[in-house]
């Protein structure tokens, strides 16, 4: 499988940007060096996934994984707010709260569930913690299927 360090390269220039930040900026936020930052917005092929890529995901506000997933055709998910998901800890039953901490985090999402009553479905896509990025994309396509099929109401399923 080959990964677009081309969209990475966008995708890190833009919430760089978005976020107000020069490469100087995020290379501080990150932790690394600006020249580590000017490289991955090079674009330029890598033999192998750069070390530094969870502390840029962390400085740009994106969850574990993100830049797997944007090198394998996906989108960076944005952590909202680590805070108000560290206090629900306590509210939620053991086995969410450990399945939560278990694994690489690849997606979320939000569905308004299709009634008067305002009610939503949170889902939390996780993968393997040391996945390969080929494992990746396998994971992310299987949660592409499955998210049309919640979406279209199970019909999918039942037809498939």
């Amino acid at each position: 499988m080959s990964r677009d360090w081309d969209r990475l390269a966008r995708a890190v220039e833009e919430a760089r940007n978005a976020k107000g930040l020069t490469q100087v900026g995020l290379a501080e936020a990150a932790g690394i060096s600006e020249s580590t930052v000017q490289n991955l917005e090079s674009g330029d092929e890598k033999k192998r996934i750069p070390s530094t890529l969870p502390k840029v995901e962390q400085a740009l506000g994106w969850a574990p994984g993100s830049g797997l997933a944007v090198l394998a055709g996906g989108e960076p998910t944005a952590i909202d707010s680590p805070v108000a998901a560290d206090d629900m800890t306590g509210k939620l039953p053991l086995r969410i709260v450990q399945a939560l901490g278990d694994g690489l985090l690849l997606d979320t999402k939000i569905l308004d569930l299709e009634d008067d009553s305002g009610a939503r479905m949170i889902v939390v896509v996780k993968g393997k913690q040391n996945a390969t990025p080929e494992e990746i994309q396998r994971a992310l396509l299987a949660w592409e299927r499955t998210e049309a099929q919640l979406r279209s109401g199970g019909d999918a399923a039942a037809a498939g």
